[in-house]
């Protein structure tokens, strides 16, 4: 028989990594800001954007991951205080919005090996095969290797960039020329597509609770590396969007050949390649963290006998979903061919719809336990959580209004996300018809033990 390990928990330190990747792993995908938003409206959308779209995010996992730090995260957050129903159109968004989001990354690293072999272009399908199915067996490990390699790929990618702005500033010479921030001129589809790069680099923070059971003293860990992460992405963004503007690159250049050719620009093609090479460990440190974010959602699912009863097969040695993670490989296996600007679009707009279940969880659950233990508890009332609510649901429908005024390229990646929304519905009637008893609610099971 195969002895069974004691399930090892991650640290804040690692956690911080894990975060990072899930939600950034550096601005690799911001390249395209400039061409949007133009000189003068980048800085002023990149700083507005996460403050409307990402610290509610933030302040609501806070809360609720305080309430319920338990395996499966956000869909036990909506399951409890919502029902079955929206519990499960909660998991089924994010398992597909994380589809199209891992299918990403593999066509990334592919993107930034070819700085330095263009011939590896020709084969990106077999390499982004490779990237999919190792990611898979590293997650298959458990979450302490993938913390590891987290934390080490970190490094990887913030030491050039650390190195560019050292030497950009070493070099720069009087004050600093920033652009006036205007949003003038910039058109309404323009504006819509920077919103969505500043939105898709800004988004997962809901993700890197579907493991708190798996993190030590996941309450105060949590708290402490959340808001480290977010201002670690923060001012990388910034400062690397304001150097290259200082730098003189046209912002054509910046979206076709990316950051390293802001770093040949200011420390010579050795800068570049290393950055290059920093955006090779990105894009696999990214998939590695937001893989192991979605493949405890269906594992969990499965347990509540939802999905598939043999999702929830663990790993007799590491304990660790091991079906579902396979399910989700398979399935991004045949989603790396979709085009980059449409996975933005439907990636972002399923995203948004998953998160907006979560506010109104958040709401809901003051008003029916107003006393439930909350180690951590956002300092507003009802009508304030309301309002703050209302930030992001501005920023992601001025978005999606956006992309259906824009190419139709974009009005079809929109209208295909909206049939991805729309499918829940159809999914949740199979369940219902197959296995009747899950008509049945329990919500606020966890007031119950409080």
């Amino acid at each position: 028989m195969t002895k069974i390990r004691p399930l090892r928990k991650i640290r804040p330190i690692q956690l911080i990594a894990v975060i990072f990747f899930t939600v950034s792993g550096g601005p690799y995908g911001l390249e395209p800001l400039l061409t949007y938003a133009g000189e003068h409206a980048a800085l002023l959308i990149l700083l507005i954007t996460p403050i409307l779209w990402d610290v509610p995010a933030i302040f609501t996992v806070l809360e609720m991951n305080s309430m319920m730090p338990v395996t499966g995260g956000y869909y036990k957050w909506v399951k409890h205080a919502l029902g079955k129903r929206w519990g499960f159109y909660e998991g089924w968004w994010t398992w597909l919005y994380t589809f199209v989001d891992l299918a990403i990354y593999p066509g990334l690293f592919v993107l930034y090996a070819s700085y330095f072999f263009p011939v590896l272009m020709d084969y990106r399908i077999p390499i982004c095969l490779v990237v999919v199915w190792a990611s898979a067996a590293l997650n298959i490990l458990g979450i302490v290797p993938v913390g590891k390699t987290s934390l080490f790929l970190g490094a990887l990618v913030l030491v050039p960039f650390i190195i560019l702005f050292y030497m950009f500033f070493q070099h720069h010479s009087g004050a600093l020329a920033i652009p006036t921030p205007s949003m003038k001129g910039v058109p309404f589809s323009s504006f819509s597509m920077a919103l969505y790069t500043v939105m898709w680099n800004c988004l997962g923070w809901d993700n890197v609770t579907t493991y708190a059971e798996e993190v030590e003293k996941p309450v105060k860990s949590y708290l402490v590396s959340i808001f480290s992460a977010f201002a670690l992405v923060i001012v990388l963004y910034f400062l690397i969007i304001l150097v290259s503007q200082l730098s003189g690159i046209t912002p054509d250049v910046l979206k076709d050949k990316g950051f390293p050719a802001v770093g040949a620009i200011i420390g010579g093609q050795w800068l570049g390649s290393l950055i290059a090479f920093a955006g090779m460990a990105a894009s696999l440190g990214i998939y590695a963290a937001v893989l192991l974010s979605v493949s405890r959602v269906p594992k969990v699912m499965a347990d509540e006998d939802i999905l598939p009863s043999r999702l929830n097969r663990e790993h007799s040695k590491y304990q660790t979903p091991v079906a579902s993670i396979v399910v989700c490989s398979l399935i991004v296996s045949l989603m790396v061919l979709w085009p980059f600007a449409d996975l933005l679009i439907i990636d972002v707009t399923v995203y948004g719809a998953g998160l907006s279940l979560e506010y109104i969880s958040l709401i809901k659950l003051r008003m029916v336990a107003p006393d439930a233990h909350r180690p951590f508890k956002i300092p507003l009332n009802i009508t304030g959580l309301c309002i703050m609510a209302a930030l992001p649901a501005l920023v992601y429908f001025v978005a999606l209004a956006g992309a259906f005024s824009s190419t139709q390229q974009a009005i079809w990646a929109a209208v295909f996300a909206i049939v991805v929304l729309a499918s829940a519905e159809f999914v949740w009637r199979l369940i219902l018809w197959k296995k009747p008893h899950h008509k049945t609610d329990d919500l606020y099971a966890f007031k119950k033990s409080a």
